[in-house]
Formats: structure tokens, C-alpha cells, sequence
């Protein structure tokens, strides 16, 4: 038996970036998650890179914006690649959203819109 789950609650670090592709009709969402680690002296983030497909994509990119408080669960996975300047390997871990929680407040929301300058 293998568990490959991961669980996280946190802030998102920047706007979602939201791609569409016409040949397969899919779409993918790719975000930063900053989730707190208290520490003694201080709360130190860590920081989760998050990558959403299909209709959880679409969402996200609807209605999540930089700082939202949302939740996510899913599984980890590596991306490789092999660095174009000097050919090494590279590789970093990336979380596979399954679900995704709106965890913020209407009011939240509302403050948030209220100090954006895109206001509809």
C-alpha cells in the first residue's frame, strides 16, 4: 500500500496564472501557496508551488487572487527538466491540486475588492 497525500492550508503568493489549451480543450492553474511554520523566534512560510487542472483550474482562476486564504489537498510530484544554460538536472516538487477550498470570508473578499483597481 502507498499514501501519497498532502494537505495544506495558506495564503496564495500572486495572482493564478490560468492556461487554455485549444488542441486538448484542457486547462491548468499554476499558483504559489505560503503556508506558516512557527519557529521559536518567529513564523517563517514555506512556500508550496501548486499546479490545477480541469474545472478546479477554472475556478481558481476565477475567484482566487494574491493573499486569498485557501485550502487544498492533493499529491506531491516532481517536475524535471535540464537547466538550458548549463545542462544540469534540475528538478522541484510541485503539489497536484485535487480539491480546493475557499477558506476567506465574504467580507474579505469585499475588502479585497474594494482596494483593487480592477473593480467591476
Amino acid at each position: 500500500m502507498s499514501i501519497n497525500l498532502v494537505i495544506l492550508v495558506g495564503r496564495v503568493g500572486g495572482d493564478p496564472e490560468v492556461k487554455y489549451f485549444q488542441d486538448s480543450g484542457s486547462v491548468v492553474c499554476k499558483m504559489t501557496l505560503a503556508v506558516a511554520r512557527r519557529t521559536r523566534n518567529s513564523d517563517q512560510p514555506d512556500w508550496f508551488n501548486l499546479e490545477l487542472w480541469g474545472k478546479t483550474a477554472e475556478v481558481a482562476g476565477n475567484y482566487v487572487r494574491k493573499g486569498s486564504l485557501i485550502g487544498v489537498s492533493g499529491s506531491l510530484k516532481f517536475e524535471h527538466w535540464q537547466d538550458r544554460t548549463t545542462g544540469t538536472n534540475r528538478s522541484r516538487p510541485v503539489i497536484r491540486v485535487e480539491r480546493l477550498d475557499l477558506l476567506g470570508s465574504k467580507r474579505d473578499q469585499d475588502t479585497e475588492m474594494d482596494n483593487s483597481p480592477e473593480h467591476f
